[in-house]
């Protein structure tokens, strides 16, 4: 389980974000300004820090340069109201790792947080072919077919196929499906996932009603097994 350190000291915004990342399985620690930010990163060793820049005692600027300087690379969200280019740069400058700008979404937050978890940790390569049995899909060439029968795949159907090949047998949230397949876009929802893992099915599997390959997995999201 990562363990994600958020240093705010806006309590509503504090126990919003925790909430929410506690919702999707990460350990949450809390500090409501710099000094107690700065001094957490030391003794929890946080796997990543969502840091405000407008804090008490220590800006974020502050504790971002001390701790770069100390050696320590946990990777760092900033979290920041003010939307000029200047600031963000300084806070990329300082050592940060992404940037939101209040007011944001607590998606696109939980979004950049697995992003760069994922630096981290990254995920293994994507194959280039996949085997299911009688169906063959070959990533580098955007071709697949089933039996001797070619099969129509969108552009995003592949994108879906291979990034849950890089993981398979593993449980793959919906979320993280929107976050690599389609980017930050809004106009999306984890329905898009649902609808386009249907299409697949109809595709690929011989009873699409009843999968053997590509799982749902209820209330989290889907796993591909050969």
């Amino acid at each position: 389980m990562n363990r994600i350190l958020v240093v705010e000291d806006d309590q509503a915004i504090c126990r919003g974000l925790r909430d929410n990342l506690e919702a999707e399985s990460y350990e949450v620690m809390t500090a409501e300004d710099g000094d107690a930010g700065y001094q957490a990163i030391h003794d929890e060793k946080p796997d990543l820090v969502v840091l405000d820049l407008m804090l008490p005692k220590m800006g974020g600027y502050e504790v971002c340069r001390r701790i770069r300087s100390e050696g320590v690379t946990t990777p760092i969200l900033m979290l920041t109201a003010r939307g000029e280019e200047a600031d963000r740069v300084l806070g990329l400058d300082l050592g940060a790792d992404d940037y939101v700008t209040k007011p944001f979404s607590v998606r696109e937050v939980l979004a950049r947080v697995r992003a760069l978890l994922r630096r981290v940790n990254p995920p293994i390569a994507p194959p280039d072919e996949l085997r299911l049995n009688d169906v063959v899909v070959d990533f580098r060439r955007y071709e697949a077919h089933k039996g001797t029968d070619k099969l129509e795949l969108t552009p995003k159907e592949f994108g879906l196929l291979r990034h849950l090949a890089s993981r398979e047998g593993e449980v793959v949230r919906r979320d993280e499906l929107l976050d690599d397949v389609w980017g930050y876009q809004s106009d999306v929802t984890t329905r898009t996932v649902d609808n386009h893992v249907a299409s697949l099915r109809a595709k690929i599997e011989n009873t699409p009603s009843q999968p053997r390959h590509l799982l749902t997995v209820h209330g989290v999201g889907y796993k591909l097994v050969p």
